[in-house]
């Protein structure tokens, strides 16, 4: 089986104007995500719209390692961008434009189904940032109470968390759905509060403008 998901994450949001969505949807699906997946240590790429929150337009790129993004091919192609790059792409035509650059902290490594799944159907995911007097208490709550409880509710495929090494927030919560509704199920909603640590750790998260958002897959080679 192929490796299709590793230690790294890059994360391309944007919204764009409406009169420029066309044309960027088609740079993204014909020319953008097949130049990055030609690329050494790229495994897997697709494109999600927003049900909720946002911003509207996600690029999600599985990684081996964050390391990808300082080598030379990568540092190439983006030093000399295509002629349609340099019209269409989002630092270029987007209102907004966030570009973030993620290593996984949780799990510590992927099983190896995990390493070789698809890319998912829908995914919810948090950004947010804690105070540092919280930092490590807040780590373990998130990696031994609340993913694992989320993960236990029907239509999770898995949860997964980062650490920002490029862009902020800090922290990145990634569930995989198998339909964007999962969510909203009861199944969810009792286990959002099970934990008592829950009660004292929520209070501090901080999350960016748009988070929590839900998105669902649009696209993939």
């Amino acid at each position: 089986m192929t490796t299709k998901k590793g230690a790294g994450l890059l994360m391309v949001w944007a919204e764009v104007p409406s009169d420029r969505e066309k044309e960027f949807n088609r740079w993204y699906n014909e020319e953008h995500l097949a130049e990055r997946l030609a690329l050494p240590g790229f495994l897997s790429a697709a494109r999600y719209e927003a049900v909720q929150g946002g911003p509207k337009h996600l690029a999600c790129y599985e990684l081996e390692s964050a390391a990808v993004l300082e080598s030379e091919a990568y540092t190439r192609l983006r030093t000399h961008p295509t002629e349609w790059t340099r019209r269409s792409a989002p630092e270029v035509i987007g209102t907004t434009y966030i570009r973030n650059v993620y290593t996984l902290i949780h799990p510590k490594t992927l099983t190896r189904e995990a390493a070789e799944s698809d890319m998912a159907p829908a995914l919810q995911i948090g950004r947010m940032d804690v105070p540092p007097e919280v930092d490590d208490e807040f780590n373990a709550w998130y990696n031994t109470i609340y993913v694992p409880n989320y993960e236990k509710v029907p239509g999770v495929i898995r949860g997964r968390r980062y650490r920002a090494v490029a862009g902020a927030p800090t922290y990145l919560t990634l569930y995989e759905f198998e339909h964007p509704r999962v969510s909203e199920s009861a199944a969810w909603a009792a286990q959002r509060d099970i934990s008592p640590v829950t009660h004292r750790i929520r209070p501090h998260m901080r999350h960016a403008p748009g988070s929590p958002g839900i998105w669902v897959k649009t696209f993939q080679l």
